[in-house]
């Protein structure tokens, strides 16, 4: 019986687990940077068509989320034609659900695009790191606005 309930966990966690699935010639969309260089940093959005655009970091995914028309090139309208958004874990350095995660703004931590938000799986884990790093505020996936990006991107 613990065999099969071992056996269920494992099986369940491979079914549930992300993958970046990047390699050495995987740009950044926004940046035109080779993404592994910053393996921490790494997002990715899926499109329904199976196509996978790489980021080198939160920041540039979201300047994508919140403008996907800027690459008209992509044929992205809106949100909907997306199938799921990865950042990684800056603690663990697993992929994870972007739109479940928690971004750290304003720490002294920079990612090859400059300054940038932090992702964590846990609130508590992005608070704590935020202490550590003189980190501003928290954001859920949901209060990053266009605003924050270009605010990042010292374009306000």
């Amino acid at each position: 019986m613990k065999k099969i309930l071992l056996a269920c966990v494992l099986l369940s966690s491979l079914l549930f687990s992300y993958s970046m699935d990047y390699d050495k010639e995987s740009e950044c969309l926004v940046r035109k940077i080779k993404v592994h260089k910053g393996p921490q940093w790494v997002s990715k959005i899926e499109l329904l068509d199976g196509k996978k655009l790489f980021f080198s970091s939160p920041k540039s995914m979201f300047e994508f989320y919140h403008q996907p028309g800027r690459w008209f090139d992509i044929g992205v309208k809106s949100e909907d034609d997306f199938k799921e958004i990865l950042v990684m874990d800056y603690n663990s350095l697993q992929p994870i659900n972007a739109k479940g995660a928690f971004y750290v703004y304003g720490s002294s931590v920079t990612s090859p695009a400059g300054d940038d938000l932090v992702p964590f799986k846990s609130y508590e884990d992005a608070q704590a790191f935020a202490k550590k790093y003189n980190g501003k505020r928290v954001f859920a996936f949901s209060d990053v606005k266009e605003s924050l990006i270009r605010l990042l991107n010292n374009k306000l």
